[in-house]
């Protein structure tokens, strides 16, 4: 297959005129073209051409949650987050009982089996991004604190032997666990650790970054304010260096003003924008339920019902990114590499996904100069919209 006349999004982070080659599901060298007059010929119609978009932390859509714990769940997941742009995924779980836990992770661990047996369609998942149980009452948002427990080496191997290592990221509030720098210390060589749903201050946040916390989840949002004499959790995070921060930019959860300041303080190679959308993502507004708590969903914004609480988002990754873009200044270039390059590197997955390169897993999207979704190459092949 060749897509040609189309804005080719390059690993220097530039819009290219060109086209793309694509063979035996990946992207292929342009001088690999041949004269087969059977290859079939695309007109890309001058879109920009993107690699597939890789949400790190979401929890639903289309009715179906991540952590209602079934295969027929995550295969809806991921053929609705195909249908949008969105062709890896690492979704989130709850802050729920510990058998429930290793349960929903051990049926994602044997529905990537599957999938890759039987080639099913959608979104490859990637990973698993453990948004609880190690977190802290004062900042819980939508999280059942009924739930909360404290972090130890032996429940962190537990869940990466459940996932079967799918497992990529576990947040913790290091100010309510006191054995949490050991716990960095034991696990950072195994899996990225997350500061998540913390009211850490700067120095407690700091001592778990310098111990090896590199992942920040959900900037802003369920952690102490930023300000000039309490810096918290933001301020450690902008001080190391080697540290990623996820952002919410569907325009409910962070200011436009506090999304470019962002930028300009940390740089653009460590952001990674996400969705943290739940099973409202796609569907009618109501009332839905995230982590057995009861949630209203009104247009984009999702509240708990009992307190008003953020509850996640109702936005996919694709709105998300054309959000940063179009209403918080964000340049296109840099929204892309947010919504690809980087949480694919985060992941430990950018030999395969995250650029349009040669031998990678060709998962592409066109998009016309309004940023509107044209189409979708998921291994090659085409996505209906």
């Amino acid at each position: 297959m060749i897509i040609k006349n189309v804005k080719v999004y390059t690993e220097e982070k530039l819009f290219q005129e060109g086209e793309i080659v694509i063979g035996n599901g990946r992207f292929q060298e342009s001088a690999q073209i041949t004269e087969d007059k059977s290859q079939e010929v695309i007109d890309g119609e001058g879109c920009y051409a993107i690699p597939g978009l890789i949400d790190i932390h979401f929890h639903g859509c289309k009715g179906y949650d991540f952590c209602d714990g079934t295969k027929e769940a995550i295969a809806e997941i991921t053929k609705y987050e195909a249908s949008v742009g969105v062709t890896g995924i690492a979704p989130a779980t709850m802050t729920l009982p510990l058998e429930e836990l290793t349960h929903i992770l051990s049926v994602a661990a044997s529905y990537k089996k599957m999938a890759a047996q039987e080639q099913l369609p959608g979104a490859d998942l990637l990973g698993i991004n453990m948004e609880g149980p190690f977190i802290s009452v004062e900042k819980k948002g939508a999280q059942d604190e009924r739930n909360i427990i404290c972090c130890n080496l032996e429940i962190c191997q537990q869940f990466l032997d459940a996932s079967e290592g799918l497992v990529k990221f576990i947040g913790i509030a290091p100010e309510k666990n006191d054995n949490a720098l050991q716990v960095i210390q034991g696990m950072k060589h195994k899996v990225n650790l997350s500061l998540a749903h913390t009211n850490a201050d700067y120095d407690t946040a700091k001592a778990a970054f310098d111990a090896g916390a590199n992942h920040a989840v959900h900037l802003y949002n369920a952690m102490p304010p930023f300000t000039h004499r309490m810096p918290g959790v933001v301020g450690a995070v902008a001080d190391s260096p080697h540290v990623n921060a996820e952002l919410i930019c569907d325009g409910v959860h962070i200011h436009p003003s506090v999304v470019r300041a962002t930028f300009r303080m940390m740089g653009d190679d460590r952001m990674i924008l996400i969705s943290d959308s739940m099973r409202a993502t796609g569907m009618p507004d109501g009332k839905y339920l995230l982590g057995g708590l009861e949630v209203e969903v009104v247009g984009n914004r999702a509240a708990l019902v009992s307190n008003g609480a953020l509850a996640g988002s109702a936005t996919n990754l694709m709105d998300c990114m054309r959000t940063a873009v179009k209403k918080m200044g964000i340049p296109l270039e840099t929204a892309v590499a947010c919504a690809t390059m980087n949480p694919a590197k985060a992941l430990g997955e950018y030999k395969d996904y995250g650029s349009i390169s040669p031998g990678k897993k060709a998962d592409l999207v066109l998009l016309d100069s309004e940023l509107n979704l044209k189409m979708v190459f998921k291994d090659g092949k085409r996505v209906d919209l």
